[in-house]
């Protein structure tokens, strides 16, 4: 089956050109940093949350994939739940102390950051 895009061509007018090629908008995914390079601050948000404690992990610079990885990885150690959204980790109850450990033993860079 031929690769079909025509959802990311939505209110594209036909053009008679021959060698026009149609352009996204869309930006390459920043390059990964190194672990040692990245500036992360570990918050902690009750906002729009029902009054339930969460702690979020703002500043990642790189692919959602290696984001991911991190997340997933911060879960485990935590024993938690949590989430990706909007390039920013978000890990399920008040685990500050226990997420900035975790980060500088892994050779990340990063601060706790709000009240």
């Amino acid at each position: 089956m031929a690769d079909n895009d025509w959802k990311s061509r939505l209110g594209m007018v036909y053009s008679t050109n021959p060698d026009f090629r149609y352009d996204t908008d869309e930006k390459p995914e920043a390059e990964t940093l190194p672990a040692g390079q990245q500036e992360l601050r570990v918050w902690l948000d009750r906002k729009q949350r029902g009054g339930k404690v969460v702690t979020l992990v703002r500043g990642f610079v790189g692919r959602s994939a290696d984001l991911e990885d991190l997340a997933r990885l911060l879960k485990t150690r935590c024993g938690v739940g949590g989430s990706v959204k909007e390039g920013e980790i978000i890990i399920q109850g008040d685990h500050r102390d226990r997420v900035v450990e975790i980060l500088l033993r892994g050779g990340y860079r990063c601060k706790k950051a709000g009240s």
